[in-house]
């Protein structure tokens, strides 16, 4: 089991400090404990809120695996291909049907 791993678990509960296994209910109150927030006194201004807000968002957004170039190119081209040939499909659909329908019910002059 690699540190990383290690850390995982016992942020869960499941490990103690030292990297035995913690079983059952003690693991679960251990996990229970960790997971409720401090009680804080008074609640923090919008303008505090806000700001710790985006700071997480930030910290998030670091963490996602954005595509390259060449990866964004490619799947442009596949939607607008896709977007062509579906908008071809439904074009040609309501084309023959109402052909079909002009033809079972033609109109009078």
């Amino acid at each position: 089991m690699n540190r990383q791993t290690k850390r995982i678990l016992q942020r869960q509960g499941q490990l103690g400090p030292d990297g035995t296994p913690i079983a059952g209910a003690a693991a679960q109150q251990q996990a229970r404990q960790r997971r409720q927030p401090a009680p804080t006194s008074e609640r923090q201004s919008l303008p505090q809120r806000t700001g710790e807000y985006l700071r997480e968002v930030r910290s998030e957004l670091v963490k996602v695996a954005w595509p390259g170039r060449p990866e964004v190119v490619n799947y442009t081209i596949v939607v607008f291909v896709t977007l062509v040939l579906l908008t071809a499909i439904v074009f040609g659909i309501n084309y023959f049907v109402g052909q079909g329908v002009f033809h079972l019910f033609p109109t009078r002059r």
